[in-house]
């Protein structure tokens, strides 16, 4: 975001408020808003699906099964952003990073999504090393958590700090065994896991 205020200061920000950030992660908004003058679009859930979901599997049912996890991760993130998306976006901007888990390894500097839209992750080939010498070199405002040890962060009950030689999406879903270390956003679940998937949220939509 940083890079691309300096090119294009027009450009627009977006983030997704799940219900369930840490408070650390609004401050951040407040003081990214305030550093660099822009507005943030922050885009909610429909509470109407949360409320379904909540009603039907309880508040923490991300703790109970992976399936559960990718459905409250769906209902909380990706379709609030697919939403916000398919709104005349031709193209939008990650900060995805190959070196960051397996199921990133391969993502290229430009992807054309499922939608069709131009996705630009212009970081992929950055080391972490790289990321902190340029928040170094240009003052980027820094997440507090990161300072404490996250090295990847989302919603409170799903990230912790990162242990002595983890990697760096260990810190998200730890209790989980199996499975990649993704909420669908940017890695899709695919075969068994994309089946359950559906019909959990057959039941939740419809």
């Amino acid at each position: 975001m940083d890079m691309a205020i300096r090119h294009a200061p027009r450009t627009r920000i977006v983030t997704v408020d799940t219900g369930r950030l840490p408070q650390e992660t609004y401050d951040m908004m407040d003081t990214v808003r305030l550093r660099y003058g822009v507005s943030i679009e922050v885009i909610l859930p429909d509470p109407n699906e949360v409320e379904r979901m909540v009603a039907r599997h309880g508040l923490n049912l991300f703790r109970a099964d992976p399936s559960f996890r990718k459905l409250c991760c769906h209902l909380r993130k990706v379709r609030p952003l697919e939403n916000r998306l398919d709104r005349s976006i031709d193209a939008w901007a990650t900060g995805l990073r190959r070196e960051q888990s397996p199921e990133r390894a391969t993502i290229e500097k430009v992807e054309v999504d499922a939608a069709g839209r131009v996705k630009l992750n212009p970081l992929a080939d950055w080391s972490r090393q790289q990321v902190d010498d340029y928040i170094k070199a240009h003052d980027v405002p820094v997440h507090p958590l990161l300072e404490q040890g996250y090295r990847t962060i989302g919603c409170a009950p799903c990230s912790r700090a990162v242990l002595p030689g983890e990697d760096e999406r260990s810190g998200r879903w730890w209790w989980e065994q199996d499975g990649g270390k993704e909420c669908g956003i940017h890695v899709t679940p695919d075969g068994k896991m994309k089946r359950t998937l559906d019909v959990l949220l057959e039941e939740i939509l419809h």
